[in-house]
């Protein structure tokens, strides 16, 4: 990391809502995403991943509103703060 100039994440110490978002994140991916299968599992690894990047980007960042972020979804939060950026 240092080598390339970026520093490691760091948490407090036995802080367990550290990881409290993605944790929540992959709870939900699990709830809404993996419980609909057949079986609860893909028949490949592939087909797995295929499955959660169309989740993520179809519908939990455009379209999914988060508590944590005002009850917006993640990709109205991040466009609303690139245009605050902009004109500051």
């Amino acid at each position: 990391l240092r080598r390339h100039g970026a520093l490691a994440s760091m948490g407090s110490v036995a802080d367990c809502y550290d990881n409290a978002m993605a944790e929540s994140v992959f709870a939900t991916i699990e709830c809404e995403l993996f419980d609909q299968q057949p079986r609860g599992r893909f028949e490949t690894r592939r087909q797995a991943k295929l499955a959660v990047f169309d989740y993520l980007e179809t519908f939990y960042n455009p379209r999914r509103r988060h508590s944590s972020l005002g009850q917006v979804s993640p990709a109205r939060f991040e466009q609303a703060h690139t245009a605050r950026k902009a004109a500051a």
